[in-house]
């Protein structure tokens, strides 16, 4: 055998392996052609699943979305749901083609080259798939994406372990293409794959709501999208307007100023006529709504999205935003359509609003809003709770008028979360300081309005507002006004910013609102009124009148009476979320997201008569005539019978399955306790009168609650006694547990410590009660401080556990 040079045979290896690959017709023969942005090819003998590539270098959108849901809020993995989206390209290296990822977040806006190159060099790019040419004509080549395509996209396995709901894997063998929704557009292409998920241990959530739950299957969306044209002008964001956006470092920027370059999140949307004050637009914000939600409801969602119009027209748009039914057959994940979709779990769940976003730009190309169906039903028991709607001449009157009070609030209710969601998708913020200012954003999330009558009865006409809040109108004509060429566009923004700020609006977002321990006075979820003492107070009112009155007409007929706790529930904690508003006041501070120049004042430490007004609000709400349950409620609920088991919307018991009527007093005394000894809270008490000696500090706040919870007047014995020992015991092991936290601040924690050695005292000089009950819950807290101060306290002695009934998402 003649031996050929080692040169010659390397020349010969390409061409070998190019005469063994066909072309993509010959390789695509009898398979299903999905002709789109990208074509796809379906083979139903094999079931695989071929990628035609047609442009190597050329950037596009790659995104995931769950087609189907697993049906559990407290997984949180929906129907509808969007997943991850990259900007993303096909680079290939001989026979290889690797989906790759660039680095946006690291960038060099210039036209130097080799200044981008260096940048991108410096940060790392991915990969996110690897592929084989198996096909090739005239530059495109045919790679089989089954792999790709038929795996976990939405991390369902790594989601249930984070939850605690088993170990699960994908079985390829049970998993393959969704035909019918695989499909081909000019600008996207849409392929749909079913995945099932196995596992020997699936978890209490999982075995709710799957059908087999060892092995459940889900459908996914891989979403192939265009990057949409050039014309859209990014705009520049600013704390102070209340928007999502995209954010990367610049490292061009001149040195000293902020590297950082942050872009509003906002869909395209021109004038016809750029130099009118008022046009209709190039191309309207259409969104769709689901048509599988039922009516009256979709009425309701129709006449809550359309309420953004208004915002547009104020920032210089006839007509341009709209709401209608999706068109029959459409794709609620098809990128071309801006869809509200109705969503179903077995418990009641968060609402979303989220958007597939060019990543580059900060521009919209998908508005996606996600509703919860079982929210309208908690405003409808909410409403139940507080009208007691059932009794014969409520029931006729009903009947005679066609109306039906509790149904009104609850569609008030979804008219304002259908702009709420909507809001987010067109890039605005949560608003949580809206709603002191008469509830001044739907971006805001509203607690149910009740008024007390001079009759005593309760009227829920006002519960929800109606139509767009002034802040958002400032919100929308700072994201969406397009200026008059020429304009200083970063001079008329400043200019909106300030006319907002002119009429007393204020924009304070999550982080500010959410923690239990945050200091903003505004800045409160579920919240009503401009001022949160006299909110509660008034409520507190109702409260009390409601549950006075509370009994069977509370119930629809026919229903075992053991559903009252169901109704129960929202009621008597109908005022958890102010009381954590007024918690917020106790060691507060006033602020805003100001910037240099705009003339917004310092931070300013709440004043003490409003701190200590405050405090006194919250130790209000422990009084036992604010706890107590009237003796015909703590006497009215049965057992539940068979086939009405017990859930988590229920108070907790330690009495077995008889009603117990000292644990709803037991969570509320444990909330306000946990909201006043939190540590940011205890931090900022330790250390306010530093600022300003008026100002109450821990000690004073300690002795406060001290000698309210100590010193009640509630005669010996009953139930309105043992109340008073629940308070003082929930008292006594909240300061012990923040005692012995080593996570507790030092100084808070050393007045704490000093704080219970008072206790203990008192409890020692104070033993000597008529009544066996006082004796021995005094010994007892007596003990506990004692094992506390004389050795290290363990640490299956701390704060015995209260498991509160969930609240959010629904004020109440």
């Amino acid at each position: 055998m003649r031996h050929l040079p080692l040169l010659a045979l390397l020349l010969l290896v390409p061409t070998t392996q190019a005469q063994d690959v066909p072309s993509i017709a010959e390789k695509t023969a009898g398979m299903t052609h999905i002709d789109g942005y990208h074509d796809v090819y379906l083979d139903n003998t094999t079931g695989k699943i071929w990628w035609e590539i047609g442009s190597f270098g050329e950037e596009f959108l790659y995104a995931t979305a769950m087609a189907t849901g697993l049906g559990s809020n407290d997984i949180g993995l929906d129907r509808t749901q969007l997943g991850g989206q990259w900007v993303v390209k096909f680079e290939r290296y001989g026979p290889k083609v690797m989906l790759a990822v660039p680095n946006l977040d690291y960038r060099a806006d210039t036209d130097n080259p080799l200044e981008r190159k260096s940048v991108e060099d410096a940060f790392a790019s991915g990969v996110l798939h690897g592929f084989t040419v198996a096909a090739e004509s005239d530059g495109r080549v045919l790679v089989d994406a089954t792999d790709f395509f038929l795996r976990d996209a939405r991390n369902v396995v790594q989601t249930l372990q984070r939850s605690g709901e088993g170990n699960f894997r994908l079985d390829p063998s049970r998993s393959a293409p969704w035909p019918d929704m695989t499909k081909g557009f000019p600008e996207n292409t849409e392929v749909e794959v079913m995945l099932t998920f196995t596992g020997d241990n699936p978890g209490s959530e999982v075995r709710s709501v799957a059908a087999v739950p060892e092995a459940f299957t889900v459908r996914q969306r891989h979403s192939i999208i265009k990057l949409p044209p050039p014309g859209y002008e990014p705009r520049l964001a600013d704390p102070r307007a209340g928007y999502y956006g995209v954010t990367y470092a610049d490292y061009t920027t001149p040195i000293g100023e902020d590297m950082r370059v942050r872009y509003i999140s906002r869909h395209r949307l021109e004038k016809k006529d750029p130099t009118a004050e008022r046009s209709e637009a190039v191309e309207p914000i259409i969104y769709y709504l689901d048509p599988g939600t039922p009516e009256p409801v979709r009425s309701a969602l129709l006449e809550g999205g359309r309420w953004w119009n208004e915002a547009f027209e104020a920032a210089g748009f006839i007509n341009a935003f709209r709401v209608e039914m999706l068109p029959a057959g459409a794709d609620p994940l098809d990128v071309r359509y801006n869809v509200i979709n109705w969503l179903h779990r077995s418990t009641r769940g968060w609402s979303y609003g989220s958007s597939i976003t060019d990543p580059r730009t900060g521009e919209i190309l998908k508005g996606h809003v996600q509703l919860g169906s079982l929210r309208v039903r908690q405003d409808y028991l909410i409403a139940e709770g507080l009208l007691a709607p059932y009794d014969a001449e409520s029931i006729a009157r009903r009947e005679a008028s066609g109306e039906d009070p509790m149904l009104e609030m609850a569609l008030a209710r979804i008219r304002q979360l259908s702009a709420h969601e909507i809001g987010h998708t067109i890039g605005i913020m949560h608003n949580f300081a809206a709603s002191p200012t008469d509830r001044a954003s739907v971006m805001d999330y509203p607690a149910p309005l009740p008024v007390l009558r001079p009759d005593g009865t309760v009227d829920l006409d006002h519960a929800y507002d109606t139509g767009i809040g002034e802040w958002d109108e400032y919100a929308v004509r700072y994201g969406y006004t397009e200026f008059a060429p020429g304009a200083d566009e970063k001079a008329e923004l400043e200019a909106i910013l300030k006319e907002m700020r002119d009429k007393g609006l204020m924009f304070i977002s999550d982080s500010d609102a959410r923690a239990p321990g945050g200091a903003h006075p505004q800045a409160h979820l579920w919240d009503n009124g401009a001022n949160p003492v006299t909110t509660l107070d008034d409520f507190m009112a109702i409260r009390r009148q409601a549950l006075d009155r509370f009994g069977v007409a509370n119930l629809r007929p026919d229903r075992p009476l053991a559903l009252l706790e169901e109704v129960l529930v929202p009621l008597y904690l109908g005022h958890r979320y102010q009381v954590e508003a007024v918690s917020k006041l106790v060691g507060g501070m006033d602020y805003a997201y100001a910037m240099r120049g705009d003339g917004q004042p310092p931070p300013t430490p709440i004043p003490a008569d409003v701190q200590e007004r405050a405090l006194g609000a919250l130790l209000d709400v422990l009084s036992t005539e604010n706890l107590a349950l009237p003796e015909h409620i703590r006497t009215g609920i049965p057992p539940r019978p068979p086939g009405f088991g017990r859930n988590r919307e229920l108070f907790p018991r330690e009495t077995g399955l008889v009603f117990d009527p000292y644990a709803p007093p037991a969570v509320v005394a444990d909330m306000v306790f946990d909201l006043l000894l939190h540590p940011e809270r205890a931090a900022r008490l330790t250390t306010q009168k530093d600022i300003n000696p008026q100002l109450p500090d821990l000690p004073q706040v300690l002795t406060a609650v001290t000698d309210r919870v100590f010193t009640g007047n509630v005669p010996r014995g009953g139930y309105e006694a043992e109340l008073e020992r629940i308070v003082q015991r929930t008292w006594v092991h909240a300061l012990l547990s923040a005692a012995a936290s080593d996570r507790y601040p030092a100084a808070a924690r050393s007045r704490v410590s000093y704080h219970l050695r008072a206790i203990h005292i008192w409890l020692q000089e104070n033993m000597d009660e008529h009544d066996v009950e006082t004796r021995a819950h005094r010994t007892d807290l007596f003990d506990a401080i004692d094992r506390w101060i004389f050795r290290p306290y363990q640490p299956d002695e701390r704060r015995p556990s209260v498991t509160a009934p969930p609240g959010a998402p629904i004020g109440g």
